[in-house]
């Protein structure tokens, strides 16, 4: 018995063992998807009520309304600086959140990875507040 867990087929077998440990919880939620899903899909198809196609049904409607005008707008510039500002301030707020709620129980050698983050941030944030002086970009 020993030397088939030392020898290389062993190896191979036990490794694969515990990969397959590992992902049991990822496979059988698949399979509970797999099986949830399938006769939903199924049952709703068949008991769907069955009408013609109405042509009024595929025309675009805005509110029961016909839309008038284009369907796409031009951005404006002028608030090209604060959606990156937003962008920069929400990615900023996750990861100070997950950091701030976990300072207590993390060595003090975390601080520099997170003092860098800050400073890539503040830079990018300092980008987007440069942009937003510009009056030349609109």
């Amino acid at each position: 018995m020993h030397r088939f867990l030392y020898s290389q087929n062993g190896l191979l077998a036990t490794l694969v063992g515990e990969a397959a440990t590992s992902f049991s919880p990822v496979l059988l939620l698949f399979g509970f998807t797999v099986i949830a899903t399938g006769p939903a899909l199924i049952i709703s198809r068949m008991i769907a009520p069955r009408r013609t196609s109405n042509p009024v049904k595929f025309l675009p409607m805005e509110s029961g309304q016909v839309p008038k005008g284009e369907g796409r707008t031009h951005f404006m510039m002028q608030y090209y600086a604060f959606v990156l500002m937003f962008v920069v301030f929400d990615v900023m707020s996750i990861f100070l959140y997950a950091w701030g709620s976990s300072i207590l129980s993390l060595p003090k050698s975390d601080t520099l990875p997170i003092i860098a983050f800050l400073a890539v941030m503040f830079a990018a944030f300092a980008y987007a507040l440069y942009q937003a002086g510009r009056k030349n970009i609109w």
